[in-house]
């Protein structure tokens, strides 16, 4: 099957392109509006850019509903700042009760029975059952399209690493069987972490400068 996305309907393209592209980490993001009103919800389209500065980034769609922005995304641009909450699979409902596209002033935190936690560096509160959370500034927002299927490209720093004791070993290695993050598939679909294999890296043929 051949299929030219710019001659197919776009929800057809996100089935597609969602179960393809697996399995996709989970950005549980916690924003701020400019009043402090807080807001939590989950985007699968999200991964790490770079280590120096330690870079990450999410997308944010346009809403479905009525074709706006998503609190998150205005949030983080009124404010500069988020955090990103990572997923295990004992908080899966909560996160799923999260990802309902509810009005401004809901509180997600309240609605999924989670705790809020002040940040260190910025003023944006994290979920205290989430074993690992990134403390961000924002870098720099990309617009791709604010068209319905459109979106936003969030650009952050990372200012603050928290890892929980129950998942962080010593010499900076996280147990991932401690830890049971989940990742996003297509449609209703997410997977555990649980079966791995390893490979090993082979040697460079560049010499270190």
């Amino acid at each position: 099957m051949d299929i030219d996305p710019n001659n197919y309907p776009s929800r057809e393209v996100y089935k597609l392109l969602t179960a393809a592209v697996v399995p996709r980490p989970i950005a549980w993001v916690s924003t701020v509006n400019a009043q402090g009103q807080p807001n939590l919800a989950p985007f699968s389209f999200f991964n790490a850019v770079c280590q120096n500065p330690p870079t990450i980034l999410f997308c944010p769609g346009i809403r479905a509903a009525d074709h706006s922005p998503k609190d998150t995304y205005n949030n983080i641009r009124a404010t500069g700042e988020f955090v990103v909450n990572f997923v295990i699979e004992a908080m899966a409902e909560a996160m799923n009760i999260t990802a309902v596209e509810a009005t401004a002033e809901v509180n997600e935190f309240e609605r999924a029975n989670l705790t809020a936690v002040p940040g260190k560096i910025v003023n944006v509160p994290h979920v205290a059952e989430s074993p690992i959370h990134f403390e961000c500034k924002l870098h720099e927002i990309v617009t791709i399209g604010e068209a319905p299927g459109g979106g936003y490209i969030v650009i952050g720093t990372v200012v603050h690493m928290h890892f929980d004791d129950s998942v962080y070993r010593e010499g900076n290695y996280i147990d991932h069987t401690a830890y049971q993050p989940i990742g996003r598939l297509g449609g209703p679909s997410y997977t555990r972490t649980q079966d791995t294999f390893d490979l090993q890296r082979p040697p460079s043929e560049i010499k270190p400068r």
